[in-house]
């Protein structure tokens, strides 16, 4: 199983675990997680699942594609140098344990 931290604007942190394969949104909505909303379901047209990536993992992950980075351009908060749409992180093994800030609002 792959450990997720996600730690609201209030400093609460909520962690939760899924299975290697599937987004980090994914496992957030599955287990009721609140801060994220995906709108979209994960189709890559909104920016509601931002999320800011803590180190050491935000290094870790695959770069963001031309498409994410477009959506992360329409983030309500305000987006950082370590911000992605956490329906395009791939939850494995190897970064079991993230932690990631959620913004303060994704509307």
């Amino acid at each position: 199983m792959v450990t997720i931290h996600l730690v609201s604007a209030d400093g609460t942190t909520t962690t939760v675990e899924s299975k290697p394969g599937f987004s980090l949104m994914e496992a957030a909505i599955h287990d009721n997680a609140k801060g994220i909303e995906a709108d979209c379901g994960g189709l890559l047209t909104c920016a509601t699942c931002h999320v800011m990536v803590r180190e050491p993992f935000a290094s870790q992950l695959p770069p963001p594609d031309d498409d994410e980075l477009g959506m992360l351009d329409f983030t309500a908060s305000p987006r950082q140098p370590n911000s992605r749409l956490s329906c395009q992180i791939k939850l494995t093994d190897e970064i079991s344990g993230i932690t990631v800030d959620l913004p303060a609002t994704q509307h």
